[in-house]
């Protein structure tokens, strides 16, 4: 698919609507339950199939790469390339409606009960379930990167500096990301 004749980073060649835009994010954000990337994944990979895991994988890393929230960028990103700015408009709408909406009432309910013994051990079961989401997501998103060395082994050298020697996330990706666009076009001319 191209636009203007340009090629476009997607391979998707059926149109997404601004409704498809809109009712597929609201899906994200309100089964986003303990954490929005492994609803954010399911559909736009696997339900919709507006991209596939490495078009995915893509669109994440430019996202954290960028400044804002991960997934509000993805969805900025996705939305726009669809359906243009109204499309993003639309995608961020649908994103936040049902979060909003159930965290309104849900703070109502908690403030009510959480002094209750019950709902501090729900809440606690409710982030280990959260964690598990996010290792589920890690790993669905390590699948492209397993294909490619290069991507790998930067995965692997970032995960090391900032998990195990704890440098900034932005010092790391101002040297880790252009080291790794070199190293890849590289390996190309090669």
């Amino acid at each position: 698919m191209q636009t203007a004749g340009v090629p476009t980073p997607f391979s998707r060649t059926t149109p997404v609507t601004k409704w498809d835009l809109f009712s597929g994010f609201v899906m994200v954000g309100m089964f986003g339950v303990g954490g929005i990337a492994a609803s954010s994944y399911y559909v736009v990979v696997e339900k919709r199939k507006w991209l596939t895991a490495e078009e995915y994988a893509s669109v994440i890393a430019l996202s954290q790469v960028v400044p804002g929230a991960n997934l509000i960028n993805m969805t900025t990103i996705v939305s726009d390339r669809y359906q243009g700015i109204a499309g993003a408009v639309i995608g961020l709408s649908g994103l936040m409606l049902m979060p909003v909406l159930i965290l309104i009432g849900l703070t109502a309910i908690y403030d009510q009960y959480a002094h209750l013994p019950d709902v501090r051990a729900a809440t606690a079961a409710a982030a280990a379930g959260a964690v598990g989401l996010m290792f589920g997501t890690a790993y669905k998103l390590l699948q492209p990167v397993m294909h490619s060395p290069i991507a790998l082994g930067m995965a692997l050298v970032t995960f090391a500096l900032i998990g195990f020697l704890q440098t900034p996330l932005f010092g790391t990706v101002a040297v880790v990301a252009p080291i790794a666009v070199l190293i890849t076009i590289w390996s190309k001319r090669r």
